[in-house]
């Protein structure tokens, strides 16, 4: 008798797994919300909806399709595109990278922003948005159209990078110019497989770079009043500007502000200030900013990755120099475990 009811038992847990397997396989989309910029404001806990549609919208000089949500608060109105995961993963990938780079780079940008997307869709679960499509997390332009970043996001389809069994926070940015920065210096928290490594980076469009801003709109971005010295303080391990020292003239006399370097760039504009690896110096009326690489420098180079590919290194090459004690599993797998663990007696 106790087999009976054991085999009933099994059969019943094999059938709860597989509708919970098909569910999961029907629902495996992503909620992105169109965002342009990172400064914009993102919807607040008590957004409406006010429509939904499904088919093709037309935003920003670009297309998007799939199920599309229109939400309104105080601060206006939201768009969200709900979509399948991996055709937003091409999606990304298309946005993030040049056309015609070397297929092992399109595949380490496809596991690494499939991972990224993977990472904040299970934080952000019950929100109604998962992630935006502005450098806030990762670019996202609409529909891929190029069939090389299509086989390079199905050759390595469901592969997430993980630590200790979990998605991994995989950083990445454009060029490094030299070593990849410690995520602490940036965002004041560290993770075990994010260190700094040699870039590899070749005759990238960002290996020097020169601004000129005029000292009257570097202290309108920051609200002060007339500046008359800036300089830098003090540097990260990597060699980029950390903190920066501006005398400025108050109402009662001079003032001075010290300010993260990652603040001014943000301030800024991060297209305006492409790295926060800069010297700098005073000219008059102006400050000009000489430095190299793009982005905040943390993680996988994109322009790295380009030059490993093309000296012969696969994607796992690349992702293990770049994410160093990280593993590569399928995210299927991960959500198959998720689920056993959550079946009750």
């Amino acid at each position: 008798m106790i087999f009976y009811y054991l085999r009933h038992i099994v059969i019943a847990l094999v059938t709860l797994i597989i509708v919970l397997s098909q569910a999961v396989a029907a629902e495996d989309t992503i909620k992105v919300l169109m965002h342009g910029s990172p400064n914009d404001p993102l919807p607040s806990p008590d957004a409406s909806k006010i429509d939904s549609l499904n088919g093709e919208l037309f935003i920003n000089g670009q297309f998007y399709y799939g199920s599309i949500e229109v939400l309104k608060d105080n601060n206006g109105l939201y768009v969200i595109n709900n979509l399948p995961f991996e055709e937003y993963v091409e999606g990304v990938v298309s946005a993030e990278i040049g056309r015609e780079w070397e297929n092992e780079a399109l595949k380490a940008q496809a596991v690494i922003s499939r991972t990224y997307a993977a990472f904040y869709r299970s934080n952000n679960s019950s929100n109604s948005f998962h992630i935006t499509s502005s450098t806030l997390h990762q670019l996202y332009k609409g529909k891929n159209e190029d069939p090389l970043i299509t086989d390079a996001v199905k050759a390595t389809a469901g592969e997430i990078l993980t630590y200790q069994n979990m998605p991994i926070r995989s950083f990445f940015h454009s060029t490094c110019g030299g070593k990849t920065e410690y995520p602490e210096e940036v965002w004041k928290e560290s993770f075990p497989y994010l260190t700094s490594v040699d870039c590899y980076g070749r005759n990238t469009p960002y290996d020097n770079w020169q601004k000129t801003f005029s000292l009257k709109s570097v202290a309108s971005a920051l609200g002060t009043g007339t500046i008359k010295e800036i300089s830098i303080s003090s540097y990260t391990a990597t060699g980029r500007a950390k903190t920066l020292t501006i005398t400025w003239k108050g109402t009662s006399g001079d003032a001075i502000t010290e300010i993260k370097a990652t603040e001014l760039r943000r301030l800024l504009g991060y297209r305006e200030l492409p790295s926060t690896h800069f010297s700098l110096a005073r000219t008059g009326p102006n400050v000009v900013f000489t430095g190299k690489g793009y982005g905040h420098g943390v993680g996988l180079s994109q322009w790295g990755a380009l030059e490993m590919a093309r000296q012969g290194k696969n994607y796992r090459d690349i992702l293990s120099h770049y994410y160093p004690g990280t593993t590569l599993k399928n995210s299927g797998q991960l959500s198959y475990r998720d689920m056993a663990f959550k079946i009750t007696p």
